[in-house]
């Protein structure tokens, strides 16, 4: 498949801008700025940038714990980071007036349902998604961004095979970082092979390399198509591995220091950026200056945050519903 130039920058534009962000954002929580939990995704920006380059504003995707980069990517390069890091920082001004902070985001304007951090639950959300698109008769998709840690419960059986059974338009887009929280996968599966799944819903599985957002971004283009023209749910395995612990503050001692090394030679930013200036696409001074816009932008929203309210008391039961 031949990508646009545009395209491509793009998703290299899109990739720093999320990795600039969670760098952030760790700095802020070792500072004592963030409360609560933060689950970052440093290493693993092509799964975003690759799928959501392929949606359209009204697709629908959910997300999970790790969900920043999928919230940007899904809002687009010209999406504010402002609002998300007020979130994250628990702010009255943020996205969702500081109440969802960095584990439950919603924007419903741009398509994101919501982050979930219940294992499994991005996906039947997404399949209720996917429903209501069938239902409606529109050709909208929804996207669930799961980890590998979901394949061993109930609601991913339960998702897919409803949505294999339904014929929805439904992407399945599972990360796999090898860990789910500090268990490896080949500890809890007997598969080497994680796309295996998908042949038991009758549905295609697609394993790509997660550090390379081209072939992301094709394996996507491809079920986006499908599930399109009403042929269903594809399931994807990213094969990836994020660089930090399963939380910040994690001290990752399930992990030898030979396979964080690996981690990190299969960083898929400074991997892409040298396949760009191969193609001509852009120059080291061109990928510099993108660099610098990103930090510039991430230095703003952290600033906005920072002189941000806390929510008012008297709202602590507004937009709430059980």
């Amino acid at each position: 498949m031949d990508i646009e130039k545009k395209k491509l920058l793009d998703m290299y534009r899109m990739m720093v801008r999320i990795r600039l962000f969670e760098e952030q954002m760790a700095r802020d929580f070792a500072d004592g700025k963030i409360p609560g939990f933060l689950h970052l995704s440093v290493g693993q920006e092509a799964n975003a940038a690759g799928v959501c380059a392929n949606l359209r504003e009204d697709d629908i995707i959910t997300t999970n714990h790790r969900g920043h980069g999928h919230v940007i990517a899904k809002g687009g390069n010209g999406y504010s980071l402002a609002p998300l890091v007020a979130e994250i920082y628990g702010k009255g001004t943020g996205l969702n007036k500081g109440k969802a902070g960095s584990q439950h985001l919603s924007d419903l304007d741009i398509g994101v349902l919501v982050a979930e951090g219940i294992q499994g639950t991005p996906l039947t959300l997404a399949v209720g998604a996917a429903l209501s698109a069938k239902l409606k008769d529109t050709d909208q998709v929804a996207v669930a961004f799961i980890g590998d840690g979901t394949l061993n419960t109930g609601r991913f059986h339960e998702g897919m095979n409803m949505a294999s059974a339904w014929k929805l338009p439904l992407i399945c887009y599972c990360e796999n970082n090898i860990y789910a929280e500090t268990t490896s996968i080949y500890e809890s599966t007997n598969l080497t092979d994680l796309t295996s799944r998908a042949a038991a819903f009758g549905v295609p599985g697609v394993a790509v390399d997660g550090n390379d957002v081209m072939a992301v971004y094709e394996a996507t283009a491809e079920a986006v198509a499908r599930a399109r023209r009403g042929d269903g749910v594809t399931f994807i395995e990213g094969r990836t591995c994020r660089h930090r612990g399963h939380f910040e503050g994690d001290a990752q001692t399930y992990r030898t220091r030979k396979e964080r090394d690996e981690c990190l030679k299969r960083d898929p930013i400074p991997r892409f950026r040298a396949r760009l200036i191969e193609m001509g696409a852009f120059t080291e001074r061109g990928s510099d200056s993108i660099h610098r816009a990103a930090s510039k932008e991430v230095a703003a929203a952290v600033k906005f945050a920072l002189e941000s309210p806390e929510p008012p008391p008297e709202e602590v039961l507004t937009d709430v519903y059980a």
